[in-house]
Order: C-alpha cells, then sequence, then structure tokens
C-alpha cells in the first residue's frame, strides 16, 4: 500500500455551493424568453505518473488527488503494491503527479509502446483485461431492503446533477448508507474519484455496493472489479459485454433500478427478497436522476 500518511476517513458529498464546478448562463427558451441556468463546468487536469505524461482529463475540478490515483488504479498502470510517496496537485497549472518510490511497470512498458506503434492504451487495455480475469471477488449478499434505502438516499440527497444537470454520479455504499458520492462530467471520473478515495483511506471493498447514474458497460463493470466492490448497481440499463464480464467474475450487476423496479443480471442468487415491496415509495419526479427516460 501506498506510504504517504494515512488520513481520517471522510464522508463525501457533492458540494454544491462550490462556485468553481458550476456557471451561470444566459438563453432562450422554445418561448424566445430569456432563462439563466446553471451549467456544470468542465477543465483540463494533466496527469503524470512520475516523469512520464500520461493523459489529459475533462473533468469538473474537484477532488484531482482523488481522479489522479483512482485512475491510475483502475487503468492498471499503479499496482496496489506501488509505493505512493506523494500525489502534488497544481491549481495553476491544473497539473496532478502521482509519485512512486521507484518507476513503475507501466512507465516502461508506456515508453515502449508510444516509440513503436504511438497506441499505449492498446497496450493498457489488454493488461486491464487480464488483471480483471484473475480477480476474485467476494460473494456478498445483497438484501433487497438495502438497495431500496440506498437507491432513496441518494434520490433525496443534493447533487449538482439537480443543480444543473449533465453530469453522471457515483456513491460507495455499505449496505443502505452512502459513504462516497463522486460527480463528474464523465462517469469514468466519478468512479475513478471513488478509487482514488478507498485507496487514500484504505477502504476495504468487499461489503460495498458501488452505485452509478451511468449505462452498465464494460468499462464500469472492469473498473469495479479493480477496486474489489462485489455489487454494481445502476439505474440505467446494460451492455451485452458488461453482463457477460460480470457474469465471468462473479460480480453482481443490477440495472433499471428506479422505485421498485429493478433487473438483475449476474449474481442473482446472492439476492435475499427481504424488503415488502408495499413498503416501498415510487420515484418521485423531483427526484429523477440519469436514465429515468432510457438507458442513457
Amino acid at each position: 500500500m501506498m506510504k504517504i500518511d494515512k488520513a481520517p476517513v471522510p464522508l463525501i458529498v457533492p458540494d454544491t455551493d462550490d462556485p468553481r464546478l458550476t456557471q451561470s448562463v444566459t438563453g432562450t427558451d422554445q418561448t424566445g424568453a430569456k432563462v439563466e441556468i446553471k451549467v456544470p463546468m468542465e477543465r483540463p487536469l494533466t496527469l503524470y505518473l512520475n516523469s512520464q505524461e500520461i493523459v489529459t482529463m475533462m473533468t469538473i475540478g474537484d477532488y484531482p488527488e482523488y481522479l489522479a490515483l483512482g485512475y491510475l488504479l483502475n487503468q492498471n498502470m499503479l499496482k496496489y503494491s506501488d509505493a505512493v510517496t506523494e500525489v502534488e496537485y497544481d491549481d495553476d497549472l491544473q497539473v496532478v503527479v502521482v509519485r512512486t518510490e521507484h518507476h513503475t511497470n507501466f512507465e516502461t512498458k508506456l515508453k515502449k509502446r508510444t516509440q513503436t506503434s504511438g497506441c499505449a492504451q492498446g497496450t493498457a487495455f489488454g493488461d486491464l483485461l487480464e488483471a480483471v480475469e484473475s480477480v476474485a471477488l467476494p460473494k456478498a449478499e445483497l438484501r433487497t431492503s438495502w438497495l431500496y434505502q440506498m437507491t432513496q438516499t441518494i434520490n433525496t440527497m443534493p447533487s449538482l446533477y439537480l443543480e444543473a444537470g449533465a453530469i453522471h454520479g457515483c456513491v460507495l455504499c455499505k449496505e443502505g448508507t452512502p459513504l462516497c458520492y463522486t460527480e463528474d462530467v464523465g462517469r469514468h471520473n466519478a468512479v475513478d474519484k471513488i478509487a482514488g478515495w478507498m485507496y487514500r483511506h484504505g477502504v476495504d471493498a468487499s461489503d460495498k455496493i458501488l452505485y452509478t447514474t451511468g449505462r452498465l458497460t464494460s468499462e464500469m463493470v472492469i473498473k469495479t472489479v479493480r477496486m474489489g466492490i462485489p455489487i454494481l448497481v445502476s439505474r440505467s440499463g446494460f451492455t451485452a459485454w458488461g453482463v457477460d464480464l460480470a457474469r465471468q467474475v462473479g460480480l453482481t450487476l443490477i440495472g433499471r433500478t428506479r422505485g421498485k423496479r429493478f433487473i438483475a443480471l449476474a449474481g442473482e442468487e446472492r439476492i435475499v427478497y427481504d424488503q415488502n415491496l408495499a413498503y416501498v415509495e415510487e420515484e418521485s419526479a423531483k427526484h429523477k436522476r440519469k436514465g429515468e427516460g432510457g438507458d442513457d
């Protein structure tokens, strides 16, 4: 594990009052009337692993340290056994540098791949699939009482999506209680922030649930498996490859979770139906998130 000092585990929720995350813009509506709305910010963040530039990401800009760590871990560029000595963020330059005690295996591989074909991400993706295939997830149960408590709580929490739209959210939960709620313009950024938060604070993944507003794609499944989380839930739908991967690695996969409804396409045998549906409320229209009209 990383050698930077462990900090007390903070509970993370969207900061809807942070003026850096949204901007007010004026326009006109369908009647020609002037309107003013909030929209999320989008700014570049360049990530370095030691002296190697890795990627420039577009992000709303909060929790850059968590985003950097989570991206490297979820892309298999940083191993959990690598000793991280420092994560340095420069707000003026919009740069974050993750430093390790020794150069990582990925830096050498990236340099070689870039020199020969310029296609480093192909190598990273191949390594990522290989790493996922060797993962053994814990066979954690999911109680439907937790599922309904979790979604009800998330849907009634303040969020940037309700303030400005055009944003995705991911929430790490234990049983029915949210622990870490992140948002970003891309769902991959939101889940990477959670991965970085878990790594930074040594959070055990074996009894956790990951909730996302976005589709259950192969990318989301791979990231969840990389994080060691045994249950992935979404209010949106599935892709075929996402379902296939979840079944291969033993991930409980639940989608289209809205109000009383949900569909499980992997890990159904680990669901405990302990909630009487007569006591579950349908989702209020004012609290709807991504996916209310389809599988977006």
